[in-house]
């Protein structure tokens, strides 16, 4: 998941936003495991990610994308914990409004057609937007966006804070190109949508719980989606649309007292929570100390979200 801030541009010196820092915890989940063994040296792992590391736009520049170091002021483009790795994939964008660029070009071209008497042409209209736009460049604003993902050796999986498939394709597209190899597939073969639907109509698997939302879908082609939420999902008028042939799309799940979240058909994970049982374990660690603080959350987060990815494995009869 991309989180985002906004800088003015260096030529605007009276302002000043700060960069707004990464969040450890995850919010959504995408998952992958790994088609052949995955290992990799430390040493080597630097020196790949080197090759992507993030530099700013420069002033012609519309968009610049690359690794930086999950701890601020950290030398090495990953962190390492116990066999867990993470990474942070940033991402600059200038934002330059089709307005602004539309508007110079109507008055450019006004004052060519009146200079000349005659209709700018189309190619030069293009031209000269173009031109336009390498003009105001370096005095854009700047989009900045984060997405972080964690690989962990020991259960050769990859997960990716991202609410979308694209989302999580950019960061995997920039980690292959880095490493020059990445053999990963989605968690799910197929879609879970019947599993999910039993889950309601039958019984939810310890240590899962329902909480009270869901999304049905009909398994026609047009068929209607009912959404559902602070709603009993074993009420009698919920389980009427499962009768009438629609199934569990997304569900809300309590996990072990743990997390909470919503488990969609291809077993991506939503609104990712983690209740209080969790977080107080690294509350002791004072703010200021922002490196020990993001390691240890980093340790306790990949360790329940592997409990929770081995859970689903199990539960799904998901097969290597």
């Amino acid at each position: 998941m991309f989180c985002r801030c906004y800088a003015l541009s260096p030529h605007f010196s009276n302002f000043k936003i700060n960069q707004k820092a990464n969040i450890m915890w995850f919010k959504n989940l995408k998952l992958y495991r790994f088609t052949s063994e995955f290992k990799i040296d430390d040493e080597t792992l630097q020196t790949m990610l080197e090759s992507m590391t993030f530099h700013p736009c420069s002033s012609q520049e519309t968009a610049s994308m690359g690794f930086v170091s999950p701890i601020p002021k950290a030398e090495n483009l990953y962190h390492k914990a116990n066999l867990d790795y993470l990474f942070c994939l940033k991402r600059e964008q200038k934002l330059l409004p089709a307005s602004v660029v539309n508007s110079e070009l109507s008055l450019k071209i006004g004052e060519i057609e009146l200079d000349t008497g005659s209709p700018v042409p189309k190619k030069a209209q293009k031209d000269l937007k173009e031109e336009i736009t390498q003009r105001l460049l370096p005095r854009a604003f700047s989009k900045f966006g984060h997405t972080q993902g964690f690989i962990s050796i020991d259960q050769q999986i990859l997960i990716v804070d991202a609410s979308s498939d694209s989302s999580a394709e950019v960061f995997l597209a920039c980690l292959r190109k880095a490493l020059g190899s990445l053999p990963v597939v989605p968690l799910a073969k197929s879609q879970q949508q019947q599993v999910l639907t039993n889950w309601v109509v039958d019984k939810t698997p310890a240590p899962f719980e329902l909480m009270d939302e869901a999304e049905f879908q009909s398994s026609a082609e047009d068929g209607g989606i009912i959404r559902c939420k602070k709603q009993e999902l074993n009420a009698d008028e919920v389980l009427s649309h499962i009768e009438a042939g629609k199934l569990v799309h997304k569900l809300a799940v309590n996990y072990d007292e743990k997390l909470t979240c919503i488990i969609e058909d291809d077993l991506s994970i939503k609104r990712l929570k983690f209740t209080d049982i969790v977080k107080e374990q690294t509350e002791d660690i004072p703010k200021e100390e922002v490196a020990a603080k993001i390691d240890a959350d980093f340790v306790l987060f990949a360790n329940e979200t592997k409990t929770l990815v081995k859970a689903l494995q199990d539960v799904f009869e998901l097969s290597e």
